[in-house]
């Protein structure tokens, strides 16, 4: 037998590398190995990888350091579904790191990461890229590259998935993208809603929680309502209230529910159901405050719709918000708060409050917490509106006081609420005579004083509410509240312009008020704001005009009017004409002014300390004109001789007094004055009456300008007014025809002011001399009526309207130009006496005072006109 030969083995290819095992214990090393072409070292880097990120958050920020992000997402598309699957896994690991995702989302890889979700590829593929999504999508610009690129679709298609954890990444990522309207938008046309439902059946409360929550933001459009209502879903929600052991996902399937009762077909279709009984039980007797909470959010929701209200009034509601008032929960007492204020807008559920809700409503104001006070002032505001019984319900409850104490708040709503049941309240004179003595005036200061525009306007309101007498507004203006309420009439906002010129004309109510308004600046503001198209309104224009009719002086220097209803009383002055936004001075300015040479001031003043002498006194009224007229001079003379001055501190005693018919007429004549009328007589006319006028003047004097500095001012007196007064009253006053009343006035006028004045003579009246003397004795520009004794048209139409105030013949006065004025009396027709039927409206006349005194002309007549022009 021949050696066997030994074969030898043939050595390996030259280009071919020999196998190579490498234990790593560097991650940095297995970062690299991602750019291997090897699947198999692809697929051992990939793992290694996971199970190193999986460990915690900074070993992520060590692979992101390291560059291991780049390659990864290239492995996403990698054709090896091992390679595949380990680097989505990777990446649902590694997206809930922030440094991550915002790499993720500038690489670009959300259609990569969506492709995973595709239904041929495995289940954990399918975890891994949903738990991918989820992390990312709760950031804005992540969750618009998932639904831009598609993604609500395949997510959807996974809550029907058999793993659990692709069920909870999936409705996870869902939530997170509805929070966007155009993702919520696109629900219903994928159907999603029966999906989502299917998920409330999971053994999962996780799953279950955030389908709940899904629910929760999609029900907010009216579709996705439709959708859950017609998939039953509302019987899904009220069994989870059903069942104690899912009382973790009550407060959400509550939340599912208030959305869904804003539908009246979902709140019939729960209310025949039996489903809305069961939710009020279950909100009454909850013992968790939150699902307290939600059940009143739920039923406040529905009670929007007037509908709701009547379902839920059926079902007696009320009764269920009463009790919760009673929580301990601070949360549960606000929102029952809400559902009140929004059920009061029905009817039979506000008169329900008015016997329960009530009482307690008003002990929530006294709550250390500013939301619940809130809360409980809003649920008033609206049971109070309009509704005197509920008013008169929080006053017997002992509401005012905390109501007050609410206007102090740190809650600006609160405040404006507590001034609307104020205000409410206030509508009944019995209640608003008991809030006023709880010192409103005061407490209103602030919120004047508010920066909310809200909080201005119902402060505002509550002081047009409750300043309807002398004593509230005088406790206003001690207070302070004048000032910020006057600014307020400035506000751009157009309803704290309206209230607060509304508060301003109930202030004008009287004078003093009125003055003081003008004083500060109000008549100005509304001036200005009544020139104003767009800012003026009814208030405004009723205000101005009641404060200028609060101030006649004022008025009659701006319009140049006096109607038969501004009654001029003491202490009124014609200043004159003037421009509008020019101030007009005090009475007391004007009289302490030196006199020059503008326009003499003319003063009605009717207030004396001198008596009418007895004999007057006793004159019958039914004795004629012409004899009942007594010497004002007698009278005069007789006061002096009695007193140092006309006016001293004591009433000036009237002496004796007999009448003697002389020249026509009976003048009343002081004994006194007897020894007198021998040199009297001597004298020239002239000589007499300028004596009388150095007299009268002396007595103003000593009263006006001669008082100690520390006294209290007194415009000056006019006595011979004050006897012109007591003379129309005495004579003229009993006639029983108007129009004989109106024509003996008149020629009483033009006697005390000169006489008759032929219209061919005008010019020659040499008035002005008589008035410059006077001034220059009085050493002021302010001249009492009483005192001229030879005046023109502007001084005889002022002393007929004035006198004619006093014993009410009803006249308005109006200023010309060039001197002018005239008064206007309206008398009816005497010829349409007898006749039957509708009277034509009464006719206006103007009364001459000049030229044929006591004549009556017809207003627009030929000679009406001539009187009143040039």
């Amino acid at each position: 037998m021949g050696k066997k030969i030994k074969k030898e083995a043939e050595p390996p290819p030259k280009d071919v590398f020999d196998p190579l095992t490498i234990e790593s214990k560097k991650v940095a090393t297995v970062v690299l190995m991602l750019n291997s072409p090897e699947e198999e070292i692809l697929a051992k880097a990939c793992e290694a990888i996971y199970k190193f990120a999986l460990k915690g958050e900074e070993n992520k920020a060590t692979l992101l350091e390291l560059g291991a992000v780049e390659p990864l997402t290239k492995l996403l598309t990698h054709e090896d579904k091992i390679v595949r699957r380990n680097a989505t896994m990777i990446f649902g690991i590694m997206a809930s790191n922030n440094d991550v995702k915002k790499l993720l989302r500038e690489l670009d890889v959300m259609n990569s990461v969506i492709a995973q979700l595709a239904p041929e590829e495995e289940v954990v593929i399918h975890e891994f890229a949903s738990l991918c999504l989820a992390n990312m999508s709760a950031e804005y610009t992540s969750k618009m590259q998932i639904f831009e690129h598609g993604g609500l679709e395949p997510l959807i298609r996974l809550l029907s998935s058999p793993d659990p954890d692709v069920k909870k990444n999936s409705i996870e990522c869902i939530y997170n993208l509805v929070q966007d309207f155009r993702c919520r938008a696109t629900l219903p046309e994928l159907n999603a809603i029966p999906s989502i439902l299917e998920l409330l059946k999971s053994e999962y409360p996780i799953i279950q929680l955030l389908a709940l929550k899904t629910l929760g933001v999609i029900t907010s459009d009216k579709e996705s309502r439709a959708m859950l209502r017609d998939n039953q879903g509302m019987d899904h929600l009220v069994k989870i209230l059903e069942a104690k052991e899912l009382n973790d996902l009550h407060i959400e399937a509550l939340s599912v529910i208030a959305n869904c009762l804003e539908d009246m077909d979902t709140m019939v279709l729960i209310q025949q159901t039996g489903g809305l009984k069961k939710l009020l039980a279950f909100a009454e007797n909850s013992t968790i405050p939150d699902i307290q909470k939600n059940a009143a959010k739920a039923i406040t929701k529905a009670a929007y719709d007037p509908e709701n209200r009547k379902l839920f009034h059926e079902q007696e509601v009320e009764k269920c918000l009463v009790t919760l008032l009673g929580s301990e929960s601070d949360g549960t007492k606000i929102a029952a708060s809400q559902a009140i204020s929004v059920m009061c807008e029905n009817s039979g559920s506000k008169e329900f409050f008015n016997h329960q809700g009530i009482p307690q409503l008003i002990q929530l104001l006294k709550s250390d917490n500013e939301e619940v006070r809130e809360a409980a002032a809003l649920a008033l505001a609206n049971l109070t509106t309009c509704n005197p019984a509920n008013a008169n319900a929080a006053a017997e409850a002992d509401g005012i006081d905390p109501l007050i104490n609410t206007l102090s708040s740190k809650r600006d709503g609160a405040i404006a609420n507590a001034a609307t049941v104020l205000t409410n309240m206030a509508m009944q004179e019995a209640l608003r005579v008991s809030i006023q003595s709880h010192d409103i005036m005061r407490a209103l200061i602030n919120p004047l004083h508010s920066a909310n525009v809200v909080v201005q306007s119902k402060a505002a309101l509550t002081i047009a509410a409750t300043a309807c007498d002398a004593d509230a507004r005088t406790e206003l203006r001690n207070s302070g509240g004048l000032e910020p309420l006057i600014e307020l009439l400035r506000s751009k906002n157009d309803e704290v312009r309206r209230h607060a010129s509304w508060a301003v004309m109930v202030c004008a109510g009287e004078e003093l008020m009125a003055t003081e308004l003008c004083r500060l600046g109000a008549l100005d503001i509304l001036e200005e704001i009544n020139l104003s198209v767009s800012r003026k309104n009814k208030f405004s224009e009723i205000a101005y005009n009641k404060l200028l009719n609060n101030h006649l002086p004022l008025k009659y220097s701006q319009t140049g009017y006096l109607s038969s209803s501004n009654i001029i009383s003491d202490g009124f002055y014609d200043y004159g004409r003037i421009n509008p936004g020019t101030k007009l001075y005090p009475l007391k300015d004007l009289c302490l002014q030196e006199p020059n040479d503008l326009r003499t001031i003319l003063l009605i003043n009717s207030k004396s300390d001198v008596s009418p002498p007895p004999s007057m006194e006793d004159k019958s009224p039914d004795a004629g004109y012409g004899r009942s007229i007594s010497s004002s001079s007698s009278l005069r003379r007789s006061s002096k001789e009695k007193t140092s001055s006309y006016f001293s501190a004591g009433v000036g005693s009237p002496t004796e007094e007999k009448s003697e018919p002389t020249s026509g007429r009976n003048t009343a004549v002081t004994k006194s004055s007897t020894k007198e009328k021998a040199s009297r007589k001597s004298r020239g006319k002239k000589e007499e009456e300028k004596m009388k006028e150095e007299e009268e003047v002396t007595s103003v004097l000593k009263w006006a300008g001669e008082a100690s500095p520390d006294k209290e001012w007194y415009p000056p007196s006019d006595p011979d007014f004050c006897v012109y007064v007591y003379e129309v009253t005495k004579s003229i006053l009993p006639i029983t025809n108007i129009r004989e009343q109106i024509e003996a006035l008149a020629q009483y006028v033009a006697e005390k002011m000169g006489g008759k004045i032929p219209k061919e003579k005008l010019q020659d009246f040499s008035w002005e001399l008589h008035i410059s003397e006077l001034k220059f004795q009085l050493k002021s520009n302010v001249v009492p009526i009483g005192l001229i004794k030879k005046g023109i048209f502007y001084h005889r139409a002022l002393l007929f309207k004035a006198l004619a105030d006093k014993i009410g013949i009803g006249c308005s006065l109006v200023r010309g130009e060039y001197g002018r004025a005239w008064n206007e009396v309206k008398l009816m027709n005497e010829s349409r006496k007898g006749v039957t039927g509708g009277l034509p409206p009464p006719e206006t006349y103007i009364v001459d005072l000049i030229c044929h005194p006591g004549r009556l002309m017809k207003i627009k007549s030929k000679e009406a006109d001539l009187y009143r022009f040039l």
